[in-house]
């Protein structure tokens, strides 16, 4: 493992870095250089460590106010930028391609990550958003991962695409086309356009970090990244598996969801033994970037989790 100056992080006004941050850089699958931030608890005792697994296109600054709250409560915090995003090596030449060709690649980045990144304090809890909570419910179903306890900010746990629609992904992906763009990138989106917060903050501090530092960026899906989410989702949505996924879990998910299938929640969530469901009102699918009501709801739902572990 590999410790970069702490000038690897990106910094930009309003997005102070969690007390502590320095980023690590440590070996993914095929042999990938990918991207880590720990920031270590600020109590006197460490209450454990929060595994944070970002969604897609999203990357570790995106979670520093998130890394704070958690520090907040006691926590100390790992944020992995995935393979293909953020700063961490990228599958295809063009970085802005938001590719992957399964998602075992990914589960292997957590895994790799954990074992490479030594002293973080027990007990885990993973915090996982959007694509990330596929990853998450993927590497805990099948024990890749050991957490005490799953958090889980609108799941991508199924995509809201007919029949059709998956064939011609199926095909694209037959026909070898999994690198090309699924979506065409197109202009600048603004903020009355975006599908994902009410939050004018939030979204434009995203924005701020992609502008300071454009690696960060990262343009619409490819072919390859539509087929390996379907196969992953298919996978972890099995009535067995989830039966043994024993641990405390809070899911929350968003009313004015548009990305992903929130009909798939309901049904994930019968099968876990031991948990809590919320639905945000008046929240868009990044919740954790919404506005502070919003915000607090998934918060106090954590929270809940937390006392059920025993944490």
């Amino acid at each position: 493992m590999t410790e970069l100056p702490s000038d690897k992080i990106v910094d930009v006004p309003g997005n102070p870095r969690p007390e502590g941050a320095r980023i690590v850089w440590f070996e993914g699958v095929g042999g990938r250089n990918l991207r880590a931030c720990i920031a270590p608890a600020t109590a006197a005792e460490a209450r454990g460590t929060c595994i944070v697994c970002p969604g897609r296109t999203e990357f570790i600054e995106k979670y520093f106010e998130v890394a704070r709250e958690l520090q907040d409560k006691g926590f100390a915090v790992l944020i992995l930028d995935w393979p293909g995003q953020g700063l961490s090596e990228r599958l295809l030449e063009d970085r802005q391609k938001g590719h992957i060709d399964r998602f075992e690649t990914f589960m292997g980045a957590l895994r790799n990550g954990l074992d490479a990144i030594e002293d973080l304090p027990r007990p885990y809890v993973s915090l996982a958003h959007s694509m990330g909570g596929a990853i998450a419910l993927a590497a805990i179903g099948q024990n890749l991962v050991r957490v005490e306890a799953a958090a889980f900010c609108a799941p991508m746990w199924g995509l809201p695409l007919g029949r059709v629609q998956r064939y011609f992904i199926w095909a694209m992906r037959v026909m070898g086309r999994s690198d090309d763009f699924a979506i065409k990138p197109g202009p600048p989106e603004k903020f009355e356009e975006n599908i994902v917060t009410h939050d004018e903050a939030h979204w434009k501090l995203h924005r701020a970090l992609t502008d300071a530092a454009p690696d960060l960026s990262l343009g619409p899906v490819t072919w390859g990244w539509l087929g390996a989410s379907l196969d992953i989702v298919q996978r972890i949505t099995k009535p067995a598996i989830l039966k043994t996924i024993d641990i405390p879990v809070f899911v929350a998910s968003a009313a004015e969801e548009k990305l992903v299938d929130n009909r798939v929640h309901e049904q994930v969530v019968k099968h876990l033994p031991n948990h809590e469901h919320i639905t945000v009102q008046g929240a868009m699918h990044e919740i954790l970037m919404e506005r502070p009501d919003k915000r607090a709801q998934f918060w106090a739902g954590f929270d809940r989790m937390l006392i059920r572990a025993g944490i």
